[in-house]
């Protein structure tokens, strides 16, 4: 008698997710808890272990499926660590948010060229690595989104802020342009680009004993996170919350180069 060939078992479709990074604290934060609600297994995001636990905890506690993964996104393994991740898991990335970031204020002259080129690192070259990795699966699908988080300081050149207004501004450039490319797939691509908020990554620079910080209007993290997840529901390429914030974007576009340098210097010092 022939023996039957043994059939292999179909493999188990992978769960679509919510991938969010810089999980642990700040903006991040808000959209993992503004996230959850939406029933979707998530996948956390951060360098800080045990803040990532205790949010995992916390959503958990909400009936939100999270799990955390610490690591650090300027190590260039990291996209393919968290791509295995979400494999382990039976998940595929669905939504990415990109939140991770790095803040430093200084002139470039006097500041650690390792730590300037982390900054880049996280701020740039992570954020375009995990969005490339998972739009083309979400391209395939017909079905995701990116958001990214980017600044107000994206939209003008930053004296002793210099390399993250540059940064800011590749992510406004670079997500504004992705998703013209995406328009009709199915996919969205967002930018939220708040102004001043109170986030871990503003108090660890002396950017808090500056003119620049007297003046501009306060932002708190889950009003922000909340108006960037309304506008990436609703398929928004960029949005600025706050109407403060919006009419200083406005206003700088609007005052020749020279004059904007000389006011953004004079305000970016110490008091």
């Amino acid at each position: 008698m022939l023996e039957q060939p043994v059939r292999a078992k179909p493999a188990q479709p992978m769960k679509p997710a919510i991938v969010v990074t810089g999980a642990a604290s700040g903006i991040g934060r808000e959209l993992a808890r503004v996230a959850a609600r939406e029933g979707l297994p998530m996948l956390l995001v951060d360098r800080s272990q045990s803040a990532l636990d205790e949010l995992v905890a916390e959503l958990g506690r909400s009936g939100a499926q999270a799990s955390g993964l610490c690591i650090d996104l300027a190590e260039r393994d990291a996209g393919l660590c968290l791509e295995n991740a979400l494999a382990e898991r039976g998940l595929h990335c669905d939504v990415l948010v990109n939140s991770a970031g790095i803040g430093l204020y200084g002139p470039v002259a006097e500041a650690d060229r390792e730590a300037q080129l982390r900054l880049l690192d996280v701020n740039m070259r992570a954020l375009t690595e995990l969005t490339l990795r998972f739009v083309p699966g979400m391209v395939a699908r017909r079905h995701g989104g990116v958001l990214n988080i980017g600044s107000i300081a994206g939209y003008m050149p930053g004296p002793n802020l210099a390399l993250y207004s540059a940064s800011k501004a590749y992510v406004k450039s670079f997500t504004v342009a992705l998703g013209a490319e995406l328009a009709g797939s199915g996919v969205t691509v967002t930018c939220l680009a708040p102004g001043v908020v109170r986030t871990a990554l503003f108090m660890r620079t002396p950017l808090g004993v500056t003119r620049l910080n007297k003046i501009l209007p306060r932002a708190d993290a889950p009003k922000a996170a909340a108006a960037g997840w309304r506008a990436f529901r609703a398929g928004k390429r960029l949005v600025i919350p706050g109407l403060a914030n919006r009419i200083i974007v406005r206003g700088s576009a609007l005052l020749p180069e020279a004059a904007l340098l000389r006011l953004i210097s004079f305000l970016s010092r110490m008091r």
